[in-house]
């Protein structure tokens, strides 16, 4: 009678095989499967406030600056916030989105500044009220965003509606370059 043991190897050996006979199998395992969606709607009631850049500076660790814009439906409910988060000495910047819960997070949210390539950025986790989406910045697109009119954002709703906005960036690159409006500063006592 075969032992686990032996059930185990002749499995371990058919993945072998199956993945040498077939390498393209194992490359298309690791990529998400593109979802066509149904169709496609711009979400104009969005009232987006100013560019804003705070910084915070705990202990002895390196500055972190957050460059952001919010916008909100007119409930009041959050639609969209972006950040921009660079670390003092750090050459990468971070680029956040949070959206509302109720998006389809296996399709991530792509920008583009104007007409641009679209970047996509992947969902990271969610909380009650909202999901972040949370990437290394390029940096093209750091500049793209400093010289360009308007951030196009694209999510896929929960009913594979495409849902497009505009963010303004006509303040972007002076708030961006400036200096913070507010530097939050934490003491540690050791």
């Amino acid at each position: 009678m075969p032992s686990a043991r032996d059930y185990l190897t002749a499995l371990a050996v058919v993945a072998v095989t199956t993945t040498a006979a077939f390498p393209g199998l194992a490359a298309q395992a690791d990529k998400p499967a593109e979802v066509a969606t149904r169709g496609q709607r711009e979400a104009k009631d969005i009232a987006y406030g100013d560019w804003k850049k705070l910084c915070f500076k705990a202990g002895g660790a390196p500055t972190l600056c957050r460059t952001s814009i919010s916008g909100k439906f007119p409930t009041g409910q959050m639609a969209v916030r972006v950040d921009l988060i660079e670390r003092e000495g750090s050459p990468t910047a971070r680029l956040q989105l949070l959206v509302p819960v109720g998006m389809y997070l296996q399709t991530p949210v792509k920008l583009a500044v104007d007409q641009g390539s679209p970047v996509r950025v992947p969902y990271s986790w969610c909380l009650t009220n909202a999901c972040i989406a949370a990437d290394v910045a390029p940096a093209a697109i750091v500049k793209q965003m400093e010289s360009g009119k308007a951030l196009v954002l694209e999510t896929v709703d929960s009913n594979l509606l495409a849902l497009t906005t505009s963010v303004p960036l006509t303040q972007f690159a002076a708030i961006h370059k400036g200096a913070p409006a507010k530097t939050l500063e934490q003491y540690v006592d050791e």
